[in-house]
């Protein structure tokens, strides 16, 4: 399937319409695949116990399963969660990125099935592991 939207644009389009999230989220690699998004923590993802935190890191999966969509069918900004699941496996370290590994199982016309594998960077280990479904609203 032909990407709609490549790295650039998909970075353009975080910043314009994620803003709050810009300087936290970069988009790492896009491939027909799917996408990996890096999170750099900040003290504000942390959580006690010095990891980060699970709602940083759902963030994370959420965000780059979203990409991996657009990227496939454009800028379609109101794309959104319908189901989340999340298995937190692993303690993330808090002074490496974390890096999500969005991959697209079923697109279709009304929704898409993802899952995300989140990793600290250097590590095969998997962190934790989400499975996301998403609604796609119809052209108009």
């Amino acid at each position: 399937m032909t990407l709609l939207m490549d790295h650039a644009a998909l970075e353009t389009f975080v910043a314009q319409e994620f803003a709050q999230v810009a300087d936290i989220l970069s988009v790492h690699a896009v491939s027909e695949a799917g996408v990996t998004l890096k999170l750099t923590p900040t003290q504000a993802h942390l959580r006690p116990g010095g990891t980060v935190s699970g709602p940083s890191m759902f963030m994370l999966a959420d965000v780059a399963l979203y990409l991996a969509i657009l990227s496939r069918i454009g800028p379609v900004a109101l794309a959104v969660t319908t189901n989340a699941h999340i298995d937190f496996m692993r303690k993330p370290a808090s002074d490496a990125p974390l890096y999500g590994e969005a991959t697209l199982l079923k697109l279709g016309r009304s929704l898409a099935v993802g899952q995300v594998a989140i990793r600290n960077a250097g590590s095969d280990d998997v962190l934790a592991q989400a499975s996301m479904t998403y609604a796609i609203p119809p052209k108009r």
